[in-house]
């Protein structure tokens, strides 16, 4: 039977972990001092990157397995609950996590930033895969954290250790922006699926039934976190996926505005739009034209 564990505090996922608590928010763990465990399931009030260094557990969030290998950094926020199966009935886990409490970071820039670092929301099969120079850099942030976990707590020591953090969580930023880039056998053909999602759905009733798209019907239809979608899709694009939503609509728009047997507001309606006002201001920001005056130019 899957036992469950709610981790609420640092304290808590040390001892479930053999490991001593040195400081009461925060930890550096290494997960071959644990003993053997077997399936279960987890809820963490505290924020966890976990590098996994050999094939010892599924990790499961929702209905999807994270795309979890060796030199894997998994990122879980607050609130999360993850699955941990395995094939066999023990397993022995094996590599090392970052653990903090929110508390941690009150008060410093961090906290101010955390809802920046867009990993925190990824979904399944979004996992940053490592380099072997970019696992050297992450335990060599760990290895910092750790020293301070070492030392006597004084008025250096939150600062200090939260810095760590932020310095960490900057180079996994680095590392996404690199996997954007080489890891086309994931995520290439994205955005096509995306421009056929979306010349389907304007060509579809979806619009007068539904209303607008939203970023994340698409994210959902590519089985992708709405966050993990938008940080591809701008990588690739420049623009963010309501941006490229907009350009889209506003193209289809202006082929609509030249069937002169349309009003502006008939065609606000068929785009989605619930009031054909919102339509025409979107329109004059995106052309610099109202709708009736590209109308006027282009078909006199």
């Amino acid at each position: 039977m899957e036992q469950a564990y709610n981790f609420d505090t640092v304290s808590q996922y040390n001892a479930f972990n053999d490991h001593e608590t040195l400081h009461p928010l925060v930890s550096i763990v290494d997960f071959s001092k644990a003993k053997k465990r077997s399936g279960s399931r987890m809820t963490f009030g505290l924020y966890c990157i976990f590098l996994k260094e050999i094939h010892c557990g599924d990790l499961k969030y929702g209905c999807n397995y994270y795309d979890y290998e060796e030199g894997t950094l998994v990122f879980i926020s607050p609130g999360q609950v993850i699955d941990v199966e395995n094939k066999i009935d023990y397993y022995q886990p094996m590599g090392h996590g970052l653990v903090f409490h929110p508390d941690l970071i009150k008060g410093t820039s961090l906290a101010k930033s955390l809802n920046e670092y867009n990993f925190f929301n990824y979904n399944t099969a979004e996992a940053l895969h490592l380099s072997e120079k970019e696992r050297k850099i992450v335990f060599d942030c760990f290895s910092k954290i750790e020293y301070e976990l070492s030392q006597s707590v004084d008025k250096h020591s939150k600062k200090l250790i939260a810095s760590n953090i932020e310095l960490f969580l900057n180079y996994c930023e680095r590392f996404y922006d690199r996997q954007f880039i080489t890891r086309e056998n994931v995520n290439k053909g994205i955005l096509e699926r995306f421009e056929e999602l979306l010349n389907s759905y304007f060509a579809s009733e979806k619009p007068y039934s539904i209303g607008l798209p939203s970023v994340a019907y698409f994210a959902d239809n590519l089985h992708l976190s709405p966050n993990y979608f938008g940080d591809l899709i701008k990588k690739e694009t420049g623009k963010t996926p309501q941006e490229y939503i907009q350009f889209k609509l506003i193209d289809i728009a202006k082929e609509k505005i030249f069937d002169s047997k349309k009003t502006i507001s008939e065609i606000a309606y068929e785009l989605g739009f619930k009031y054909p006002q919102h339509f025409s201001r979107l329109f004059k920001k995106i052309v610099g034209q109202s709708p009736n005056e590209y109308r006027g130019i282009n078909l006199n």
